[in-house]
């Protein structure tokens, strides 16, 4: 593929996600969203954070250098459940997280 062509394609795929995330902001602007998109939208920020960690959880041959090099995710990742119960914040969950895997490891 040469230049012009990347640049092209560049140029396509920048106008196309300009266009999914503008126009929708000039089609809805000034209504009020359904209850049932309004609840499925809230979802978005706890299906991308689980998403993010997933794959970090659970993995092939996770157990294979002991019990405890696997647990300590899974520990990190229930006190991130019971963060994100208390205070329904993404940036709480993150550093809640962060933070408890961290001293796991040191352990």
């Amino acid at each position: 593929m040469g230049w012009m062509d990347f640049w092209i394609v560049l140029v396509c795929c920048t106008l196309t996600i300009a266009a999914c995330r503008v126009i929708p902001l000039f089609l809805l602007k000034g209504r009020t969203l359904p209850d049932g998109v309004h609840r499925a939208l809230e979802l978005i920020p706890p299906a991308a954070f689980a998403a993010l960690v997933a794959n970090d959880l659970l993995t092939p041959g996770m157990f294979d250098a002991g019990l405890w090099p696997a647990a300590a995710p899974l520990v990190a990742a229930l006190l991130v459940i019971v963060v994100a119960r208390l205070t329904k914040s993404l940036l709480w969950c993150a550093v809640a997280g962060v933070a408890v895997y961290a001293l796991l490891l040191m352990l």
